[in-house]
């Protein structure tokens, strides 16, 4: 076989089918904002935390979405609410970021 200087690496795609939503849906129903976040970034870019610590609302509920662990990036997060302040959708993320500890 022919090298042509590349290689073809294992997909990247979610299975969704075989994706645990359980965290998200229980979080969406005491949450319903949760679900209109368009992942735009400002809460990211407020966060006093993001720059030293990569913690951000945007990830989160992407994390969420996909089933995986958020406590390391919850864990990061000082409750300053200036990401409640920036979304411009009105996503109450303070109370979301609460309500994922309290599901945990």
């Amino acid at each position: 076989m022919t090298d042509f200087g590349f290689s073809i690496s294992k997909s990247a795609t979610i299975d969704m089918d075989a994706v645990d939503m359980e965290l998200y849906e229980r979080v969406c129903r005491q949450v319903p904002s949760a679900r209109i976040c368009m992942s735009c970034g400002s809460c990211s870019a407020s966060c006093v935390a993001a720059p030293y610590s990569g913690m951000s609302v945007r990830k989160v509920i992407l994390a969420l979405q996909r089933g995986k662990d958020v406590r390391t990036m919850l864990s990061n997060c000082m409750l300053c609410g200036k990401c409640s302040m920036a979304c411009p959708r009105g996503v109450n993320t303070r109370n979301l970021i609460l309500t994922v500890c309290r599901n945990l």
